[in-house]
């Protein structure tokens, strides 16, 4: 039974239910389908939907624009750096006069903080496009992704070598809500903080999958179905990249580790990837990896998630 999204702000994968992932998940392969038999609906004809950045963008922008025009309502693309934002108006007022001029706010941001004052202030769904906690779009589009090359979620292993991220946070919600036995390996210091694995915890024992948080990258590889990836320094941690690549190395997805995983692995990336620092070239341009359908999903994913609801 399909169930109601209408006018919920998708800020997080914490925040939904198994049943309701599976819903986007189900209409995203619907649309996908629907796009390739030229049978686009416009299914938020007429509506304005505001897409926000803080920060430097070509997937995000991108899909986020293609899913919105092909849905049939108007891309409102906007800079921070060209708003008011820019000489001191706070975010709950900026949020309060565009709730009333837009349907939804689509926002790339530097803190999740800012997401949830637009939520509160807005009136309209506001839908994170990347924070620094959470990138839920990201991960559906890589779940929808993994299902339609593997057939099914539940049971599967998800791995994840590098720096405990946003990108992190958001396989974990989405992983163990849906039954996934997800692996995080991470250098110490570097694994995804508390809060997020209580709540990983807790979502697997729900589902039947399950969680584990390792500093050995082997083992967090082992028997993997998929193997994922994301830089070491992530926007605003620049200045830290060296030392992270010396610390990182070890965690790096290259073809030794891969024999590790099982031999029908999948290899992600969410890209833009820094080739030869987390990912060789022979795995990122190999047989394994699908970051090309991937980067293509999210597309389908975020016109799934937009349909469903704005209103």
């Amino acid at each position: 039974m399909a169930v109601n999204l209408w006018g919920r702000s998708f800020l997080t994968l914490k925040d939904f239910t198994k049943e309701e992932l599976e819903q986007i998940l189900y209409q995203a392969e619907k649309l996908k389908i629907d796009h390739y038999a030229g049978k686009d609906e416009p299914l938020l004809q007429g509506k304005t939907i505001a897409v926000l950045f803080e920060k430097p963008s070509t997937r995000t922008r991108i899909s986020f624009a293609s899913a919105i025009w092909q849905l049939g309502a108007f891309p409102l693309i906007l800079e921070t750096t060209n708003m008011q934002l820019m000489r001191g108006e706070t975010v709950p007022d900026t949020a309060k006069v565009m709730g009333r001029y837009v349907d939804a706010i689509v926002a790339r941001v530097f803190a999740q903080k800012t997401l949830e004052e637009l939520s509160k202030n807005s009136g309209v769904p506001v839908i994170n496009a990347l924070s620094d906690y959470s990138h839920p779009c990201q991960i559906m589009g890589d779940l929808q992704t993994i299902k339609e090359k593997k057939g099914e979620l539940k049971g599967l292993r998800f791995a994840y070598l590098g720096d405990g991220n946003n990108v992190a946070n958001s396989i974990i919600f989405g992983g163990t809500k849906l039954g996934m036995h997800v692996a995080i390996g991470s250098p110490k210091g570097f694994e995804p903080i508390d809060e997020v694995v209580s709540y990983g915890r807790k979502f697997a024992e729900s589902s039947g999958g399950s969680l584990l948080i390792t500093n050995n990258a082997t083992e967090a590889v082992k028997d993997a179905d998929v193997v994922y990836t994301d830089v070491w320094a992530s926007m605003g941690k620049e200045a830290e990249h060296e030392k992270r690549v010396q610390v990182m190395m070890p965690y790096q997805i290259n073809d030794g580790i891969l024999k590790h995983a099982k031999k029908d692995v999948i290899v992600m990336h969410c890209l833009p990837a820094h080739r030869n620092e987390e990912i060789t070239d022979s795995v990122l341009d190999g047989k394994h990896s699908v970051v090309v359908d991937q980067a293509e999903n999210r597309l389908h994913a975020q016109k799934a998630i937009l349909s469903l609801l704005v209103r």
